[in-house]
């Protein structure tokens, strides 16, 4: 089988989110009986230049997937149609609801017959939660209804990566619509060694203490401001607040360096910038908490390496990740209670040295028991099949 799969950021590049580490860990893990060709930007996310080591518009080999990188101007639509009318293909796999060139456009083509016929997957990454259509909602909403209202849509196979983002997509599309459920894919064996070493030799939290980190995109999506608004609680102790990631949206940046400004003396913030994925678990493994209030995550896989690296997780309710408090690995809270994300900080500051440790060792094994799920991989093998199975069968009239 040939997946012709479009996602706006991919290898090399590290800073474009979860996306890239999606595509990459399947095309690892089914690269071997699944032939991926992956449609992707020239450049990582915030560069204004293309790859060093790549030529735009042409095939590169890149692990287990053919990969084409494209610059912005190559990605219109008839360029896209010409593409998706000259590279054979069994199923075209999106990764994105909303973005205009790797989702959108691919769809209106297929909707006007400009291209072949061919099964699509679409994988919304979390754009269809509540906390992410909030956000410039009129402009979303009109498009849902327009999108509704023509049937573009229709026929399309869904992956939904929890429970969470299925009930999300049929309460948006229907209770007819095709979704197979298969959740993200991880791969634990990547950390290097030096991110090895670094986990199994991170410091022991002292009482009073905690070091605390932010790490993605900074984006109102991901609720930096609403981390800063509970470190402005009036926690007891010295706590280390260490941010990580590019700035998305340089207003909301400003927002938020505002907020710095009147912190208590006793918090102190630090602002890193964007770190490569290969620096990911040695940078966590620094830290005693991850601290990621987020609007909406369909997985997020920093909440994954996270654990791999030691780190305890406190997360909103807004996300696939709701047994933390009850695996003694982290904590999900309601994002409507503010008061809650400050309390569990102090319990964290106040914890021993002995507990915290405990909790640490805790995350990491429940961090490779997630990561090494057979039936995720099994889900995720489906997935493709089951898109085939409904050309089939519409070809043959049985639908």
């Amino acid at each position: 089988m040939t997946v012709l799969t479009f996602v706006n950021y991919y290898l090399p590049g590290s800073r474009g989110g979860g996306p890239i580490r999606s595509i990459a860990n399947l095309v690892r893990h089914l690269g071997g009986e699944v032939e991926f060709r992956i449609v992707t930007t020239d450049r990582d996310f915030g560069d204004q230049r293309s790859y060093s080591d790549v030529v735009p518009g042409k095939w590169h080999r890149v692990g287990n997937a053919d990969v084409l990188y494209m610059a912005d101007k190559a990605m219109r639509l008839w360029h896209v149609r010409k593409l998706l009318s000259r590279t054979p293909c069994d199923v075209v796999y999106l990764n994105s609801f909303f973005h205009p060139r790797y989702s959108i456009q691919v769809l209106v083509l297929r909707y006007f017959g400009m291209v072949p016929d061919r099964p699509v997957v679409l994988a919304p990454r979390g754009e269809l939660t509540a906390g992410a259509l909030a956000l410039k909602k009129w402009k979303k909403r009109l498009f849902l209804h327009l999108a509704g209202f023509i049937g573009l849509y229709d026929e399309v196979v869904w992956q939904a990566s929890s429970i969470q983002e299925e009930r999300e997509i049929r309460s948006i599309f229907g209770p007819r619509s095709t979704i197979v459920r298969a959740p993200v894919l991880v791969v634990p064996d990547l950390i290097s060694p030096d991110a090895t070493l670094s986990i199994l030799t991170r410091a022991l939290k002292a009482k009073g203490e905690l070091r605390v980190a932010f790490l993605s995109r900074i984006t109102r999506k991901k609720n930096l401001d609403g981390a800063l608004r509970t470190l402005s609680l009036g926690m007891r102790g010295d706590v280390q607040f260490n941010i990580y990631g590019g700035v998305d949206d340089p207003k909301y940046w400003r927002e938020c360096q505002q907020l710095m400004r009147s912190l208590p003396e006793n918090i102190r913030v630090r602002y890193f910038g964007p770190i490569e994925h290969s620096d990911v678990a040695s940078t966590l493994a620094k830290n005693d908490v991850f601290f990621l209030p987020t609007h909406g995550e369909n997985f997020g896989h920093v909440v994954v390496e996270a654990m791999l690296a030691g780190c305890m997780v406190l997360i909103s309710n807004r996300t696939p990740w709701h047994d933390l408090e009850e695996k003694g690995v982290g904590w999900t809270l309601p994002l409507e209670e503010p008061g809650s994300f400050a309390d569990v900080l102090q319990e964290a500051i106040d914890m021993a040295p002995e507990e915290f440790a405990r909790r640490s060792q805790r995350a990491v094994v429940y961090g490779m028991t997630v990561s090494r799920d057979p039936e995720t991989l099994r889900r995720n093998r489906e997935l493709f099949k089951v898109a085939q199975r409904r050309s089939t069968f519409n070809e043959g009239g049985r639908e």
